[in-house]
């Protein structure tokens, strides 16, 4: 199963080391990664298999989410078939 992690937020050293080992922790896969530093802003976008983890997606969610909050960025995670279908034109 994949799926859509995004972070925004003010640029600092860490955001993603942290958020890879988060997810290395977990036995979650990055298969894609783009960042970029936006006016200022970091944001970044992840395309990861959760398909080997133990975890339900709701706890990597809330988990990701507590994350971002602890580190003074948004974290969010969505299925990929719902990013999907909230993109098609």
């Amino acid at each position: 199963m994949n799926a859509i992690i995004t972070v925004v937020g003010n640029d600092k050293v860490g955001i993603i080391a942290r958020v890879s080992a988060f997810l290395a922790e977990r036995n979650i896969n990055i298969e894609d990664i783009s960042q970029t530093i936006l006016s200022g802003n970091f944001v970044m976008m992840m395309m990861a298999d959760l398909s080997a983890s133990a975890q339900p997606l709701d706890t990597v969610k809330a988990e990701l989410s507590a994350l971002g909050d602890s580190m003074g960025v948004s974290i969010s995670l969505m299925h990929e078939k719902v990013f999907s279908a909230m993109h098609r034109i």
